[in-house]
């Protein structure tokens, strides 16, 4: 079998219970309108790859949304979701003028993929103002695609960690200047995984249920988008940590003209929220039981951490310290 029609897994049976398609709607589409690319096996059985069922997923939505086939059968993965968020979007405004801003995201892994766009998850993502903007197959594929809006947070799946793929999400990640990276992987070294959640990345490992999943993508939003918390986090994000354990010690060991101690007892503040912080997030990676209660710690934290990081520039401003 070629390594082609390896990742080309799905019969036509599966692909309609999955996409809740009926099979002679799904053979009609692709005999008239050319809507997929399945390959035929030696034994002539056609085979569906991961990427024909989520443009079936895409469609089905989209002609439930009022679009006709013909108009839309072509169109490929990244402007199919881009239509359909737009109309799901412009809905919610309908009803909800007054909602939180939008964080915007990006999905690079077609199987992610379709586990977003899936009605329940995506509605949850709606709820929490979160709009997904781009849609990319791989890695490959987002570095040299165009993203139609600025991701603030990339949700990556990939099969295997090593350093070059690190190094390759560490290029989109700046070029698209993301504030947070979400990575789910199958296999890969520790070492590697222990250096991007130094780096400030979220990594998990297969199997993550999509309520574990929904948890980790909340658990790096603010609590309330409130003005305060907008003057640090316009866009009620968390933002990653600013300052090193190293840093904080240092200038909580710079003796000042302030009585209180002010700049030494807000950076034992930081360190000891930031702490909490990836302690929380780590009991959020091992326990699904408690996975809400977990994102929440981990986001009261997170915010507090960066409204008090805001606090410590004003003091070092005071001050005249370099932090």
């Amino acid at each position: 079998m070629s390594v082609e029609s390896k990742n080309h897994n799905y019969r036509i049976g599966t692909i309609s219970k999955l996409a809740g398609i009926p099979v002679p709607t799904l053979r009609v589409w692709e005999s008239r309108y050319a809507a997929f690319t399945p390959i035929k096996t030696e034994g002539q059985h056609r085979l569906y790859g991961e990427e024909d069922l989520l443009r079936a997923t895409l469609i089905k939505q989209l002609c439930d949304e009022g679009h006709g086939i013909s108009t839309i059968a072509n169109l490929n993965v990244q402007a199919l979701s881009q239509l359909h968020h737009k109309h799901r979007n412009g809905k919610a405004i309908e009803v909800s003028p007054a909602r939180a801003q939008q964080v915007t995201m990006a999905v690079i892994g077609l199987g992610l993929a379709r586990r977003i766009e899936a009605k329940k998850f995506a509605l949850d993502l709606l709820a929490s103002s979160i709009e997904v903007t781009d849609i990319f197959s791989d890695l490959e594929a987002a570095q040299a695609g165009t993203f139609e809006k600025p991701a603030e947070i990339l949700l990556i799946k990939v099969n295997t960690l090593h350093e070059i793929v690190m190094h390759e999400i560490e290029v989109v990640k700046a070029t698209n200047k993301a504030t947070q990276v979400i990575v789910i992987y199958n296999y890969g070294r520790e070492q590697v995984a222990h250096a991007m959640r130094a780096a400030g990345m979220l990594v998990r490992r297969e199997p993550i249920s999509d309520y574990e999943l929904g948890e980790l993508i909340r658990s790096i939003l603010t609590v309330e988008a409130n003005h305060t918390l907008r003057e640090v986090t316009p866009s009620a994000m968390i933002p990653a940590r600013k300052y090193s354990d190293e840093t904080l010690a240092r200038v909580a060991g710079i003796s000042t003209n302030v009585l209180c101690e002010c700049p030494k007892h807000v950076a034992e503040i930081i360190a000891q929220l930031a702490s909490f912080e990836q302690y929380s997030q780590e009991c959020l990676n091992k326990s699904t039981e408690d996975a809400h209660l977990h994102a929440y710690l981990t986001s009261v934290s997170g915010s507090a951490r960066a409204l008090f990081e805001h606090a410590l520039e004003k003091v070092a401003q005071h001050e005249g310290i370099e932090l």
